[in-house]
């Protein structure tokens, strides 16, 4: 059975919409052994399992996809970050 991973991406640091913190995102933890690349010295893999990750509106939607696909899975807690409220006066003190 293969090991599955499901959590919600932070935002990046770079942008500042949070666009893609609203999805579920359900990527393979151990997709193989992997290998050094002779030439470039790059890390790669077998298979292409590593490369996929999914995309998934809800936590429902992405549990049961991993359960339907036989895959075993644990859900990473969302991030939510936390609200600093003030006014705009606090600027200026």
């Amino acid at each position: 059975m293969t090991d599955a991973r499901i959590y919600r991406p932070s935002k990046p640091a770079t942008q500042s919409g949070r666009r893609t913190t609203r999805q579920w995102i359900l990527e393979v933890e151990n997709p193989g052994p992997h290998f050094r690349e002779p030439l470039m010295g790059w890390t790669g893999v077998v298979g292409t399992r590593g490369q996929i990750r999914l995309r998934f509106a809800s936590l429902a939607e992405a549990k049961a996809y991993a359960e339907r696909h036989g895959l075993s899975y644990h859900v990473l807690p969302a991030h939510e970050p936390r609200r600093i409220i003030k006014s705009y006066a606090d600027n200026f003190r």
